[in-house]
């Protein structure tokens, strides 16, 4: 059975170290997700604009000053906003279940689309917690046993924090 593992970093640089390691040991922009808080804000904006183009033009560019060259290379990276919640900066296969079914059937929460990649769901109430709090989550997709702990040692080394894994499920659209 596939599995994942996970872990919580308290910067975006040691966010980018895993990143890096996780990739020069092999795995692939499609096997690593990142979710972190988007600390970017468009409140600068005048309310008397009639478009969303500067509001999406400063999403974009933040983003990208914001994580950093490393996370860059990954799939999908880009900003999702989670009712009730915020804003978030997401990489990686959790943008899909974040912003896909596992959010609506599990009250538009940040939890909902934790317990929707597997996460028992008294891990990820403990994962939304730190992530509101400014910590990022990195995921990573292992076909094996060897890769499980592969990932897992990454995370200790960089001293990662709340490293645990699960079994896979998949999420329906």
């Amino acid at each position: 059975m596939k599995k994942s593992a996970f872990c919580i970093t308290q910067s975006i640089e040691q966010t980018e170290h895993i990143v890096s390691e996780l990739r020069n040991s092999g795995f692939s922009n499609n096997d690593i997700s990142v979710l972190l808080p988007d600390k970017t804000s468009t409140q600068d904006f005048a309310h008397e604009k009639h478009t969303k183009m500067p509001e999406g033009a400063a999403i974009g560019g933040t983003t990208g000053i914001s994580v950093g060259a490393v996370l860059g290379w990954l799939a999908g990276i880009g900003s999702l906003a989670i009712p009730g919640v915020g804003a978030f900066i997401a990489a990686g296969p959790i943008v899909g279940a974040l912003s896909g079914a596992a959010v609506g059937a599990a009250t538009g929460s940040l939890i909902g689309g934790l317990v929707g990649l597997g996460i028992p769901e008294y891990e990820a109430k403990r994962y939304e917690g730190k992530i509101r709090g400014g910590s990022a989550l990195i995921s990573v997709h292992a076909e094996s046993s060897e890769e499980l702990s592969k990932a897992k040692d990454i995370f200790e080394q960089a001293q990662a924090e709340d490293i645990s894994s699960t079994s896979e499920s998949s999420v329906n659209a």
